[in-house]
């Protein structure tokens, strides 16, 4: 298990929800049909792709072997039985060795990853790329973007893992990937769960069919425990102590709106037909009894998302110990509200709490984190693979906007957000011998955004 990951996500790593339901063709296609309004399947042409596989084993390859990749993995291999594990990629061995040694203990011989298709560094992505058709990407969220990018060059599916990106230079480089698959049938899976829940899928399709009237605000949660921080080594430079507690550090995080709230802000963009807002503002920062272990993050955040006709999207996220904690999402509608908390079934009330209809309790069980790669690889089969790198870019720019904005103290329009290509440094490529872009004071303590001085576009 990752230490990078916190424990609500730890839930979906190696090990398989307990409570997912078998995933088998049979119940995909039923699935399927049953929420064809919002499964997002668009009819293609089988002719176009290059890259259908009707039958046979589908070569797996991951990239980042923490929790969330080898989550990734698991889940793959889950909802499809006829694939198999065949490369890894990480920066450093042992996770390499953690990671494989799980997913070998749960799946035995489809794990077949020789050691001369274990790859270290920063370029091990390439060896990945080279030997899978199916590429999994789940490391620094930095490099996922570039890293998708090169997938999709090389004619390879591939899954990118939420945010797309931490700055709106990777958010333009994740659309170049949209663009580019659209042209050579390349399939992108965006690694926004919620849109696979199948409860989830039921109350939008309502929601669009006018259930709880028009949706006039959205209210979007996210509290919750901080990641891990793993202890320094005295032995490792500073480069490795910040890659090794990635989720800390803003240059390759993007902070706790990108990592958090995403989630939620995907589901709300989603209920909203993705319709983008015009502007967003907020305010955040760092609690003093964090003082030097949450890297350059803010603790806490809150971020208004505004709509040009005057709905609004309420979005906050926390990471405290010892504090309330919630993870939901309430659609307020002119004629009833939603309510959707994690995983677990959505409901629907009238305006005085009352529950006017709740959603199948079956479906709401099965695990969207499966349900994810079984439809990515049976669209693949078909030879209509998805291409929804556009929903990723979109779901990371409004975290990337509501961050700038909390982190500037500004009221900031998303079109010029957008074009300011706002990129965190170091430009150019990254050697794990180089000198990393934030280094501790005196004190132990990272410096950090200060709202009002704080100038990113």
């Amino acid at each position: 298990m990752s230490s990078f990951e916190s424990p609500a996500s730890q839930k979906s790593a190696v090990i398989e929800n307990k409570n997912a339901s078998p995933l088998s063709r049979r119940h995909f296609l039923k699935t399927s049909a049953a929420v064809a309004g919002t499964a997002l399947v668009g009819a293609l042409d089988v002719s176009r792709y290059a890259h259908a596989i009707e039958s046979g084993t589908i070569r797996l390859g991951l990239v980042g072997c923490g929790g969330r990749g080898s989550g990734a993995a698991s889940d793959a291999l889950t909802g499809d039985s006829n694939t198999k594990l065949t490369a890894v990629a990480d920066l450093f061995p042992d996770k390499i060795e953690s990671s494989l040694k799980a997913l070998t203990n749960k799946y035995d011989k489809r794990i077949q990853v020789d050691p001369s298709r274990q790859f270290t560094g920063l370029d091990g992505y390439r060896g990945v790329i080279e030997n899978s058709d199916v590429v999994l990407i789940a490391c620094a969220s930095r490099f996922h973007a570039q890293y998708g990018l090169a997938a999709v060059k090389a004619k390879k599916h591939v899954f990118v893992e939420k945010p797309g990106a931490v700055d709106v230079a990777g958010i333009h480089t994740i659309l170049e990937a949209d663009e580019l698959s659209r042209k050579n049938g390349t399939g992108f899976l965006a690694g926004v769960t919620y849109r696979y829940h199948l409860g989830r899928r039921e109350a939008v399709k309502r929601i669009h069919d006018g259930e709880i009237g028009d949706i006039i605000a959205v209210q979007c949660d996210y509290l919750r425990s901080p990641f891990r921080l793993i202890e320094r080594n005295p032995e490792w430079s500073e480069m490795e102590y910040q890659f090794r507690n990635w989720y800390h550090f803003t240059w390759l995080s993007g902070d706790d709106i990108l990592q958090s709230l995403v989630h939620n802000l995907d589901s709300a963009l989603w209920a909203l037909k993705d319709e983008m807002p015009v502007r967003a503002y907020g305010m955040g920062g760092r609690s003093t009894h964090f003082q030097g272990s949450m890297g350059t993050l803010f603790d806490h955040n809150s971020v208004v998302y505004e709509y040009a006709d005057g709905r609004a999207i309420y979005g906050s996220c926390r990471t405290s110990q010892g504090c309330f904690g919630s993870n939901k999402d309430v659609f307020h509608g002119t004629k009833g509200r939603c309510n959707f908390a994690a995983f677990a079934a959505p409901t629907f009330t009238d305006h005085k709490g009352n529950v006017t209809w709740k959603a199948d309790a079956d479906l709401s069980k099965t695990s969207p984190y499966v349900q994810q790669h079984l439809e990515f690889i049976e669209s693949i089969r078909a030879g209509k693979p998805f291409q929804r790198a556009k929903i990723l870019a979109d779901s990371t720019m409004a975290a990337v906007l509501g961050q700038l904005a909390v982190y500037c103290g500004q009221r900031l329009k998303w079109e010029d957000a957008f074009k300011s290509k706002f990129a965190f440094p170091p430009q150019g490529e990254i050697r794990m011998d180089m000198e990393p872009p934030v280094k501790p004071g005196p004190d132990g303590v990272y410096p950090v955004a200060v709202p009002g001085k704080t100038k990113y576009i």
